[in-house]
């Protein structure tokens, strides 16, 4: 039965062997949008890669699609943050072992006239009850992301069902981060983002991040290697290397200090291995 300590042990002999073992290896990382917008991925993967030789190929799809790819076995590595999904792959034996890797939070963003008035708010079931009432635009992903899973629950938790709203006031983009932001913006809506996303988005324009500091927006990501029991096309090795390094204090270490504008954008949180 494979589990995380031998896949493990099999990735340390590689690390021991040098890049030049790893040659020509490659893996594929379904991975969320937020992590790939944020220009993580651009700091991280050369690190990695200088490491290793291991070559780490990116899709970066909503966390629903992500876990779909997986589930086809498109993929050696999952990397997402929508936990309850998370652990609904690992029950269907899609994946190994579920690990945290690092965090950031949710925030709501909008234009500089603020048309609900939620600017300062940190309730954030107070805020979108505030906006769902005023009948401002709200842009959501409405994609089965990661973030659209945290933004449904959240709009559950304040009694609002923004179906009642769909084509009036909650306006549902079916696409990426970026895409929903720049519609968002586009049509003085206000869009809920990952805080990494959003300190790296380049059309701000004259919006701001009204509502911030709620403890249930917290953002968690986690780290999943595909199983190969059930994927026999999976690179275990260089998944769980790849893992293993993420995991690691120089991957961690790297997380942490990854910033955009003087802001760190993820706040790795590891167990101790």
């Amino acid at each position: 039965m494979l589990n995380r300590r031998n896949l493990g042990s099999l990735a340390a002999a590689m690390l021991l062997a040098g890049p030049a073992m790893a040659q020509d290896q490659s893996i594929i990382v379904q991975s969320t949008t937020s992590t790939a917008n944020s220009g993580l991925y651009d700091y991280l993967l050369p690190i990695f890669s200088e490491e290793t030789g291991i070559t780490v190929n990116v899709v970066a799809v909503g966390t629903g699609q992500a876990i779909k790819n997986a589930a086809n076995c498109d993929g050696d590595v999952l990397l997402v943050h929508a936990k309850p999904a998370e652990e609904k792959f690992l029950r269907e034996g899609g994946g190994v072992e579920r690990t945290d890797l690092m965090y950031n939070d949710f925030v709501i963003v909008g234009p500089d006239g603020d048309p609900a008035g939620v600017g300062g708010m940190e309730d954030v079931a107070a805020a979108l009850t505030t906006i769902a009432e005023s009948g401002a635009m709200f842009a959501s992903r409405g994609d089965d992301s990661g973030t659209h899973k945290k933004e449904m629950s959240l709009w559950a938790d304040a009694g609002v069902d923004p179906a009642a709203g769909s084509g009036e006031w909650y306006r549902e983009t079916g696409s990426g981060m970026g895409a929903t932001l720049n519609a968002g913006i586009g049509m003085g809506a206000y869009v809920m983002t990952d805080r990494a996303t959003w300190i790296n988005f380049g059309n701000k324009q004259d919006y701001d991040i009204h509502v911030e500091g709620d403890e249930d927006m917290f953002n968690q990501y986690g780290v999943i290697l595909v199983n190969p029991e059930k994927c026999t096309n999976v690179n275990a090795e260089a998944g769980q290397t790849f893992i293993d390094w993420l995991l690691s204090d120089a991957g961690q270490d790297a997380i942490a200090a990854y910033e955009v504008d003087s802001q760190q954008l993820f706040f790795p949180n590891a167990p101790d291995m």
